[in-house]
């Protein structure tokens, strides 16, 4: 697996701002809390795309630094740090660019982006660069099988019919989330603690289209000219199931805080849910 090169995401910065799911406060606030974060600690958020994990990271008082290789990304994000007063020190550069002499960290986050790297090989690294006592934090999201999700399979169903990218981040993906266990279990972050909030949200179709053009096999450019007659389809398909073009989602925003053995999560903070 290899990260995506600089301008794979440049097409639909605009609709992952916008339209992709951010992490609850309350999220962010747990996994610190559990991590035994300070005011003052040192975060690497890897892959931090518009800034969705390094700015509420930064405002509980971490100190943030957050990489992604995509410039149009990076300047979303600054321009999202800007308008929250939030301090990041933001820097272009992929998981492979990692070295020995960065950080120490006390922890590091990754949302929605660790697919696209060299698992193992970012794990040995981050072993090398979070200090003891501190971990790696993965952020997802996914949808259950509900009946109020039924415009989610509508959605994939659609981008497949239009050659979603069949490579190894296609098939890995068609399936849903990729497991991280056994990444974390070959490396040295094997205490393992899951933590989640489940949100309930009303979407329209223009949402769910937006929230499309937010992927990368379904961003604008990799669509090219096909952009509107994906866009009709998929209108089309979600229009037979609710011609009022209302939806519900229902999505469960998880983390997972991964860390060395024996290592306790007793510590005082004061950055408690």
């Amino acid at each position: 697996m290899s990260t995506p090169e600089p301008g794979l995401f440049a097409g639909n910065v605009a609709f992952y701002e916008r339209y992709r799911l951010s992490y609850p406060d309350r999220l962010v606030r747990r996994v610190a809390a559990l991590a035994g974060l300070q005011p003052g600690d040192s975060v690497l958020d890897l892959g931090t795309g518009t800034g969705m994990l390094a700015i509420p990271f930064a405002r509980l008082g971490c100190s943030v630094t957050a990489l992604d290789p995509e410039p149009a990304m990076l300047a979303a994000a600054q321009a999202s740090a800007a308008a929250a007063g939030a301090s990041v020190a933001f820097g272009q550069a992929a998981s492979q660019d990692l070295t020995p002499d960065m950080g120490p960290f006390r922890l590091v986050v990754i949302g929605r982006a660790f697919h696209w790297m060299d698992g193992a090989a970012t794990l040995a690294m981050l072993d090398r660069i979070v200090q003891p006592g501190g971990g790696v934090a993965l952020f997802h999201d996914a949808h259950p099988p509900v009946a109020e999700n039924r415009w989610f399979k509508i959605l994939y169903d659609v981008a497949r019919k239009f050659g979603r990218n069949e490579g190894e981040h296609g098939k890995e993906r068609s399936g849903g989330h990729r497991r991280y266990e056994p990444f974390l279990f070959a490396s040295a972050f094997t205490q393992l603690e899951w933590l989640s909030v489940t949100i309930r949200q009303p979407l329209t179709t223009e949402d769910i289209i937006g929230r499309a053009f937010s992927m990368s096999t379904c961003a604008p450019d990799r669509l090219g000219a096909r952009q509107d007659e994906f866009a009709e389809t998929l209108r089309a398909a979600l229009r037979d199931v609710s011609p009022d073009g209302t939806f519900t989602e229902v999505a469960e925003l998880v983390a997972l805080l991964a860390r060395r053995p024996h290592e306790t999560d007793d510590q005082t903070n004061m950055l408690g849910d």
